[in-house]
């Protein structure tokens, strides 16, 4: 297993790769890190090389510069170039759904799949993403003047993550832990850089898109499946999964049934 830092213009971001073979890239979601994939990562078994990565914000990455999606992929597209990669399996939760679906529209040409969990493209309305940004921006100014565990308590108890009061007390410390190790510089950027009210939404875009995409969601996170059946509607080669008992973090609430999942999509449109 290789853990890395790699240098991109002003930015420095962390890698882990795990195993060999067909290349799979996983982009976790807000207040996440690489530790979020920790118990979906053997799902895959061999054959598989796995390539998770901080965000912007996130973890262990230093990319205060990053002040739009658009220059987040960029520099996405410059580690994946450095990594020698030509086509990827592209994996985003939430945030990072959105992070790979932006990637896949700006880069088509690298993806030989994608898997978005939990994902949007984007607010379209205007009026609706004007409101999104602003309590995006009063979000990051609650961070930055209440501090990280302040706001993690408040995160943990929103009703997009009820459902994860159910879990194992270890798998809840272990999310819990994870939130309380990023900075209030980090999540403030990342709400302003990337947030949905601060991205430019794909839904026009979708249907020009022709690489096979998977959408998983939860049961019990219905606005993300009535988001995902629309966006269902209009990509040409998408196939969709909801996941009994599972919210919006299907990948932590279901980790083998989310591995096993994305590793049978995979293998069905592996080169």
């Amino acid at each position: 297993m290789g853990k890395l830092y790699h240098t991109i213009g002003q930015a420095t971001y962390w890698y882990e790769v795990d195993g060999e073979g067909t290349p799979i890239v996983m982009l976790h979601g807000f207040t996440g890190s690489t530790k979020t994939w920790q118990h979906v990562k053997s799902a895959f078994g061999t054959g598989y090389q796995i390539i998770a990565i901080d965000l912007p914000g996130h973890g262990k990455t230093q990319a205060s510069h990053v002040r739009t999606m658009e220059m987040c992929c960029t520099d996405l597209h410059a580690l994946f170039q450095f990594l020698g990669l030509e086509k990827i399996h592209l994996v985003g939760y939430s945030m990072g759904g959105r992070t790979a679906l932006s990637y896949a529209l700006n880069y088509p040409a690298m993806i030989q799949s994608l898997i978005l969990e939990s994902a949007s493209p984007g607010i379209a309305d205007e009026s609706e993403r004007r409101l999104r940004m602003e309590a995006d921006e009063k979000l990051a100014e609650r961070i930055e003047r209440d501090g990280v565990q302040a706001f993690v308590d408040y995160w943990q108890d929103i009703p997009l993550f009820v459902s994860q009061k159910s879990l194992p007390s270890k798998v809840q410390e272990d999310i819990r832990r994870e939130r309380l190790s990023q900075t209030t510089e980090g999540l403030a950027q990342s709400l302003r850089a990337m947030g949905t009210g601060a991205q430019e939404p794909w839904w026009s875009h979708l249907e020009s898109f022709e690489c096979p995409v998977k959408l998983i969601v939860g049961e019990l996170d219905p606005k993300f499946i009535a988001m995902n059946k629309k966006m269902q509607k209009h990509l040409k080669s998408s196939k969709m999964n909801i996941c009994d008992n599972a919210g919006h973090a299907v990948h932590v609430e279901k980790p083998e049934i989310f591995g096993k999942l994305v590793r049978k999509f995979i293998a069905h449109n592996r080169l």
